[in-house]
């Protein structure tokens, strides 16, 4: 009898310990079907930590046991320029001041709808206004081709410039000077198709509707065939100094 009781005591132990907080948690489960990636192109904006909802999305690693007082500087992607996943649904998307002081004050918010088996970018955009301590956003969905194309690139045009016009990317190459426009003309918080480019080293350039003068330029920039890339402006069009922060600059990521 003694050894029977002794038996239950310890199932009943054992069942105590599975509850506690610091038992094993199951983790295992179907993942999100969606993806995003989140860029800080806020010109003059701090620096934020990107949420969904109220779920954190990007975050600086931290060795003090706290949560780092960085996060994602202006000029940068999220996670790397990785894609987190994420479940379909509606959300508001929101940047907020990793900083201590106003921390997780939310300065920039956009509401999308996420689908199921999309991807998605997020971009802080425009001014930041130090005043309403506000800039904007946007959220464009990536249409990565679903079939690989070994024999070349896929490249398309995102617009976060927002004193620009429309504009259309080009490349060219550097040693033929031939040039293959990327899509058409993209206005402030668009984003254009993705367009076959022959893999290779380009210079990337940008020119309005039916101007010879480049505005944007980026030279001996690479196009791998077999992956898709998004090449985003960012910045101060009217700016044009060549080492001001705020210049108007092309930032070439990789979607696949």
């Amino acid at each position: 009898m003694t050894r029977y009781k002794s038996l239950t005591l310890l199932l009943c132990a054992a069942l105590v310990a599975a509850c506690d907080k610091n038992a094993v948690q199951e983790i295992t489960g179907p993942i999100a079907s969606a993806r995003i990636k989140f860029f800080n192109f806020g010109v003059n904006a701090p620096q934020v930590n990107f949420y969904a909802n109220d779920t954190k999305m990007t975050a600086i690693s931290s060795t003090t046991g706290t949560e780092a007082t960085i996060g994602v500087a202006y000029g940068a992607a999220g996670s790397g320029g990785f894609y987190a996943a994420i479940a379909p649904g509606q959300y508001t998307l929101t940047g907020k001041l990793s900083a201590a002081t106003d921390k997780d004050l939310a300065i920039s918010s956009v509401n999308a709808t996420i689908a199921d088996g999309k991807a998605y970018s997020f971009y802080m955009s425009g001014f930041y206004n130090t005043t309403s301590k506000s800039v904007e956003g946007f959220v464009v969905e990536d249409p990565v081709p679903a079939t690989f194309d070994y024999a070349a690139a896929q490249v398309r045009f995102v617009n976060a410039i927002s004193n620009s016009n429309a504009m259309t990317l080009y490349a060219r190459n550097p040693t033929t000077g031939a040039e293959l426009p990327v899509g058409s003309a993209v206005a402030y918080k668009a984003g254009g198709a993705f367009t076959t480019v022959p893999g290779g080293v380009y210079d990337i350039v940008t020119r309005t509707a039916g101007s010879a003068t480049n505005i944007i330029t980026r030279t001996a920039v690479s196009f791998s065939a077999g992956r898709v890339y998004t090449v985003s402006a960012r910045g101060d069009i009217t700016i044009t100094s060549t080492t001001a922060v705020n210049r108007p600059i092309l930032d070439n990521t990789a979607n696949r």
